[in-house]
């Protein structure tokens, strides 16, 4: 990467981005306090160098001080590298993050040349299973849900999954294939998913109902009764409707989709609530149709109604619901080095997949560095806050067993050694070198503590 001077501006190339600085002077000003401390990190690679002047950038937007802004700018620009180190590379996706900021903000100031969105991919199937052995991000979350659940419905001959997740159902392979080897033979699995998804990374070539008749086709190979069913009639948003408060229509519209007759709930069938990365993406805030409610909490509260035998519910273990930009800047930072770092240990720096891969995440930098109000989507909780939520919502929660447990471990022993795995609070938390990942827990209705022959407990 590199930076060019003109006679009247200077522009810095990042990955196919033009961007445009008014006043280049500015950069040489000799009295301006943060110069020298500026300076003194060009071409440091230190992650918390690069952390100071991106909350430099982030308090001097906050401020409308848009001068400030690009000096850092020019600073970050020598330090980003899309095809670097680690740092490098995520550096480059927070910079191209901040430049769409401050040309929202300035737009007099600073042009935000070339596409303002990131090129969303389609996968194939193929690539799509690919992408989620690539690092165990998603694979934990199958791991440990899929193992409670198969404990949770012995002895149901008939079992029915409402599965909100982004991944286009790769958890159920798995599943369906364990379900075949069950001693007492397979009950009959009925999977209902809602038609309506967040127009986030992975995004595959083939519709939701292709999905469900290759699934199908798998358990007929497996000798599993199978039935797959897609509720509502919301199409997949494109890029446009995500942009704007339709959005919150559409999860509004989905949540009236929640009841016993829409879903055609039987009694004799055990019913399972799979969540994986999906409620960050349900508004906290209280307004809409339920004025008492957020829509993330209405969605606990109806799916509670259903009475289920139980809920798994898995995010990655990170606080990303502040309204300050430095403190949402100082934590994804932190946190989204890890598959960064992850995949600097395996894969060379001109791996396409590994470019691919980061540009997902770059997707989701963005959405959380430049967008505000109902545009930024990306509002995760930690683990421990969505605990007390589920707490708060009226459920139980349901320790791991050791047998999931051994599960998870016997998987992570198939990536990198950074991969661990730590119990916390009744959590299961992915962790890599030490640091929380993704956290998963296992839910019960309160009311149904009786009913069920699990140890729940209050942690």
């Amino acid at each position: 990467m590199h930076v060019t001077s003109t006679h009247s501006h200077m522009k810095a190339e990042l990955k196919g981005t033009s961007i445009s600085f008014q006043n280049p002077t500015l950069f040489d000003t000799p009295h301006n306090p943060l110069s020298g401390a500026l300076k003194g990190c060009l071409g440091s690679l230190d992650g918390a160098c690069i952390e100071k002047l991106l909350l430099h950038c982030a308090c001097a937007l906050e401020s409308n001080d848009i001068t400030l802004a690009q000096q850092v700018m020019w600073v970050l620009n020598n330090v980003a590298s899309p095809v670097g180190d680690t740092n490098q590379r995520l550096t480059s996706w927070f910079l191209r993050a901040l430049i769409f900021r401050a040309s929202r903000i300035c737009p007099a100031a600073m042009s935000f040349k070339g596409s303002n969105t990131i090129q969303r991919r389609l996968m194939t199937v193929t690539e799509l299973a690919g992408y989620v052995d690539l690092i165990p991000w998603h694979r934990f979350g199958y791991c440990a849900s899929n193992n409670e659940i198969y404990k949770a419905i012995t002895g149901f001959q008939r079992v029915h999954i409402l599965d909100f997740s982004i991944t286009h159902c790769m958890q159920w392979p798995t599943f369906i294939d364990e379900l075949a080897k069950r001693p007492e033979g397979p009950p009959s699995l009925r999977i209902t998913v809602p038609s309506f998804r967040p127009h986030v990374p992975p995004l595959v070539n083939i519709s939701i109902h292709e999905v469900g008749l290759r699934l199908a086709n798998f358990a007929k190979f497996r000798d599993v009764p199978f039935e797959f069913n897609v509720v509502g009639n919301t199409g997949p948003l494109t890029p446009g409707e995500l942009s704007d408060e339709s959005t919150s229509f559409h999860f509004e519209s989905m949540l009236g989709l929640l009841n016993p007759t829409m879903l055609n709930l039987r009694e004799d069938e055990a019913l399972v609530i799979n969540c994986q990365n999906w409620l960050r993406y349900l508004s906290d805030d209280r307004k809409g149709i339920r004025q008492s409610l957020s829509l993330r909490d209405a969605f606990l509260t109806l799916i509670k109604g259903l009475n289920p035998q139980i809920v798994l519910l898995v995010d990655e273990d990170c606080d990303l619901s502040a309204s300050s930009l430095t403190s949402r800047i100082t934590t994804c930072f932190n946190h989204l080095w890890i598959p960064f770092d992850a995949l600097e240990t395996f894969l060379p720096k001109d791996s396409c997949q590994r470019t691919e891969f980061e540009s997902d995440i770059g997707q989701k930098i963005e959405n959380i560095i430049s967008f505000e109000g109902h545009q930024r989507i990306e509002r995760l909780e930690s683990g421990v806050q969505m605990s007390q939520r589920m707490k708060n919502a009226g459920y139980l929660g349901v320790p791991f067993c050791d047998e999931t447990v051994r599960e998870v471990k016997g998987l992570l022993d198939e990536h990198a050694s950074g991969w661990g795995m730590k119990r916390e609070e009744g959590m299961l938390v992915l962790t890599w070198k030490g640091n929380s990942c993704v956290f998963a827990t296992v839910w019960v209705p309160y009311e149904m503590r009786d009913n069920l022959g699990m140890d729940a407990c209050m942690s």
